[in-house]
């Protein structure tokens, strides 16, 4: 594909006018990072900093830039790149990959061994794979793709687009939208957390909700929903869920977020719209976190978190009293060695104050 044609796509899609410089019109086979591109590739830089010095050495034969960092389109010029300027060269990056790579799909077509029960509703276009399962009462939207060894217990739909990564399970009753993608090793529905202490050790109590995950929800690997004992576990429309992350029983999660690996929330949590949540964070039952706020990795969240937010820390404090936090924490040994200087000078003066007042005999 010839740049001039990959640009043409780009401008379109960013809806807005962009600029556009073609000193040759190279053939583009790829796409790559600036550092290491080789020839034939297309790459981006979003600004001046740590990555622009790669402008002088990158083999790629075409560049995407930022609109408003003239002196970047004249060193790409200089150096007889072909090159189109952005508002955004990261997400114009992200389009000009699917325009030379598509995540593997294969045809529709039911696999032989597959075994899905007389009572499922198949849509049109599916692709199930071998050894699959589905189980009675389930809904199958068109153009659902579940690949291999995907386990579908009863009374689940799937809505239309959605894609199911080998090994990964639904289990019962739960509602997937339209366009989620589920990836390998991961269980939406299953069981919650739910014992009742007794005086014999636990009572298990039945999960009877469900999970209901909004359209073009994604979630990594490995990753478990569950479903509460009454009510729903919901997922907002078009929010992300990466690799190990563990969402509570009866958890409610806006629309438009994006969490991290390795978070957790505990039963009855509430996540707002538009909210980050970076690796690693814990929040505790029935906390409360507003709309778009972000959490830092690895914070503790045990209350409450005002809209808007930016905290860190365990327990999470406000971002910026955490770096000052951060920073007192650093100087802690120098610190404590005033601190004894001055205890000792103290000690000294007290002393002094106490001699003086009880002369030495004389002799």
């Amino acid at each position: 594909m010839q740049a001039s044609q990959v640009f043409e796509q780009l401008n379109l899609a960013q809806g807005q006018a962009c600029s556009i410089h073609l000193a040759t019109n190279p053939d583009l086979v790829g796409v790559g990072d600036l550092e290491a591109a080789q020839a034939g590739q297309l790459s981006y830089l979003e600004g001046v900093g740590a990555y622009a010095r790669f402008m002088h050495t990158t083999e790629a034969a075409a560049l995407i830039l930022p609109l408003k960092q003239p002196e970047l389109q004249e060193q790409a010029t200089q150096r007889g790149l072909a090159w189109i300027a952005v508002p955004y060269p990261r997400l114009a990056f992200a389009q000009a990959i699917a325009l030379f790579y598509q995540p593997f799909r294969p045809e529709p077509q039911i696999h032989p061994t597959a075994v899905i029960d007389p009572s499922v509703s198949l849509g049109q276009g599916v692709s199930i794979g071998a050894n699959v399962v589905i189980q009675a009462d389930c809904v199958v939207g068109d153009r659902v793709c579940i690949h291999p060894n995907v386990v579908v217990y009863p009374g689940v739909s799937l809505g239309e687009g959605t894609v199911l990564h080998s090994h990964c399970t639904i289990q019962e009753r739960s509602q997937i939208g339209k366009k989620c993608v589920i990836h390998s090793g991961s269980v939406v529905g299953g069981e919650g957390f739910g014992f009742v202490p007794i005086p014999e050790g636990w009572f298990k109590m039945e999960q009877a909700g469900r999970v209901v995950l909004g359209d073009g929800v994604e979630v990594g690997c490995n990753s478990t929903i569950d479903r509460p004992a009454v009510g729903e576990t919901r997922i907002g429309a078009n929010t992300k869920l990466d690799n190990m992350v563990h969402i509570g029983h009866g958890c409610t999660i806006g629309k438009n977020g994006a969490i991290a690996a390795q978070t957790g929330m505990a039963g009855g949590v509430t996540v707002g719209d538009r909210v980050i949540i970076a690796g690693q964070v814990g929040i505790s039952n029935r906390a409360k976190v507003g709309d778009g706020v972000t959490i830092s990795s690895k914070a503790g969240i045990h209350s409450n978190v005002k809209p808007g937010s930016v905290v860190s820390g365990y327990p999470a404090i406000p971002h910026k009293v955490w770096l000052r936090a951060a920073l007192l924490y650093e100087r802690l040994p120098e610190m404590y060695k005033v601190f004894r200087q001055i205890r000792a000078q103290e000690r000294h003066a007290q002393n002094s104050a106490l001699d003086s007042d009880h002369p030495k005999g004389l002799n």
